[in-house]
C-alpha cells in the first residue's frame, strides 16, 4: 500500500535575515467581550484577533450574507435582473412583513416588487420578508432557495455554516461560524463588487415608511462600509463588518454579545485597536525562493518554490517575537516538474496563532532523469515507506 508523507520544511525568520519578520500574538494586551472573534485584513488574510472562530452558533440575520451571495449569483449568471419583479406571497408577508413584527420592508400583500428594491430591502433594512420575496420568486420555494444557499456555502468552503431559512429566523438548522462569516463576505467583496454600495445607503423607504439603515455602524464614522447585525436568544448578538478607513481593509465577525450597545461599544474598540496597531510588512518579495521542494526521478534533486505575489502580513506595531513560516508539500514532487506548478502551502505562524496560507508554486523546471537516478530514489522512498 502506497503512503505519501508530507514534507514541512520549517524557515525561522530571524532579525538578521528579515527584520520585518517578528510579532507577538495578535491579541497581546487587547481583549474584546465578544465570546466569538476572528477578524482579518483582507488584503493580505493575516489573522488579527481570533477567539473561538471555529465554534458553531446560531445564525440569526448573518444569515442574509449567505442570501446575498445566492442573490448575486443569479444577477451576475443573467437568471434574473435588478428589474426583475416578484410577487408579495402571504408566506412572505406573515413570515418576514408586517404581521411578523420582525425586521420588515413593509412589502404589500400581492403586490410585485423589484429585484433591486428588494435587495435594498436585504441589504439596509435586513428585511425578512424581502429575504423571503427573493427567495420563492428565483427558486420556486423558500425550501428550494435554501438548498441554493447551503450548495454555495459548500462549494465555497463553507463546512460548518447551514442554513435552514432564506432570513436567519430561530430555527435549529441556522448556523454559522466567524471564521466562515469572514470568508464569505471576503466572497461578497471580491465577486461582487458592483453590488456593495447597497450595504452603505443610509435610508430606504418602501409602502411610504421610511427607515435608517438598521447597522448602527454606519453613523459612527469609523470606517465601516456593511455588512449585517444579527441577534438570537441563544447565541446573543452578533455582526460581521467590513471596515475601510487609512489605507487598511480589514473584516470582522464577532458573536456571544450582551446587548446591542456593547456590540456597537466593542466593534468600535477592536477596529481602533486595529488600525492603530498594526503596520503591513513584507515577508518574500514577489517571485524570491521561499524553500526547495524535493524532486522525485528527476534531473535535478530539488526545485525552488516561490509565491505568486509578495507575501505580507500584518504586524503589531511593537512587536518582539519571531514568526515561523512552514512550507507544507506533498513528498515526493515527482519529474517532470513544470514551472508555475501548485505543490503546496506557505503557513506562518506566531506563536500558536496562524497568521496566513499562501499557495507556493514550483519556480523552474526539472527533467526526468537517469535510469540510476530514479532507482535510488524508488529506494529512499521505499525506506521512508517503512519508517
Amino acid at each position: 500500500m502506497h503512503r505519501r508523507l508530507i514534507a514541512c520544511l520549517v524557515l525561522f525568520l530571524s532579525l538578521t535575515a528579515v527584520a520585518r519578520a517578528q510579532s507577538p500574538a495578535p491579541q497581546a494586551g487587547f481583549d474584546v467581550k465578544a465570546r466569538q472573534v476572528y477578524m482579518i485584513e483582507a488584503q493580505t488574510g493575516t489573522v488579527l484577533f481570533a477567539r473561538a472562530e471555529d465554534e458553531v452558533v446560531p445564525a440569526a440575520s448573518l444569515a442574509k450574507l449567505m442570501t446575498a451571495a445566492t442573490v448575486f449569483k443569479a444577477l451576475s449568471g443573467g437568471e434574473i435582473t435588478l428589474e426583475t419583479q416578484y410577487p408579495v406571497t402571504e408566506h412572505a408577508w406573515r413570515t418576514g412583513g408586517a404581521p411578523s413584527r420582525t425586521s420588515t420592508m413593509f412589502a404589500a400583500l400581492k403586490s410585485n416588487v423589484r429585484v433591486e428594491d428588494l435587495i435594498r430591502g436585504v441589504t439596509v433594512q435586513f428585511a425578512n420578508d424581502a429575504c423571503i420575496i427573493l427567495a420563492e420568486g428565483i427558486a420556486g420555494s423558500e425550501e428550494a432557495f435554501v438548498e441554493r444557499m447551503v450548495k454555495e456555502a459548500r462549494a465555497l468552503g463553507l463546512e460548518k455554516s447551514t442554513f435552514a431559512n432564506a432570513t436567519g429566523l430561530p430555527d435549529p438548522g441556522n448556523k454559522v461560524t466567524m471564521r466562515e462569516m469572514v470568508t464569505l463576505a471576503r466572497h461578497l467583496e471580491t465577486t461582487y463588487p458592483g453590488y456593495m454600495h447597497y450595504y452603505l445607503e443610509p435610508e430606504f423607504e418602501w409602502n411610504k415608511i421610511r427607515q435608517r439603515n438598521r447597522n448602527p455602524l454606519l453613523a459612527l464614522n469609523i470606517g465601516v462600509t456593511g455588512f449585517v447585525t444579527g441577534f438570537s436568544e441563544e447565541g446573543g448578538y452578533s455582526i460581521v463588518a467590513a471596515v475601510n478607513r487609512d489605507g487598511k481593509h480589514m473584516l470582522l465577525a464577532m458573536g456571544g454579545m450582551e446587548s446591542d450597545k456593547m456590540r456597537t461599544e466593542e466593534t468600535r474598540r477592536i477596529v481602533e485597536w486595529a488600525l492603530s496597531s498594526f503596520e503591513r510588512r513584507t515577508l518574500f518579495k514577489q517571485g524570491e525562493m521561499i524553500a526547495e521542494a524535493s524532486v522525485y526521478g528527476g534531473d535535478a534533486s530539488t526545485v525552488p518554490l516561490v509565491a505568486g505575489d509578495e507575501v505580507d502580513v500584518f504586524l503589531p506595531k511593537d512587536n518582539s517575537q519571531r514568526l515561523v513560516a512552514r512550507v507544507v508539500y506533498t513528498w515526493p514532487v515527482r519529474a517532470p516538474v513544470e514551472p508555475d506548478a501548485a505543490v503546496g502551502t506557505l503557513k506562518i505562524w506566531n506563536d500558536k496563532q496562524l497568521l496566513r496560507e499562501v499557495p507556493v508554486k514550483t519556480a523552474g523546471k526539472v527533467g526526468v532523469g537517469p535510469l540510476r537516478t530514479r532507482a535510488l530514489d524508488a529506494l529512499i522512498e521505499l525506506f521512508f515507506f517503512w519508517i
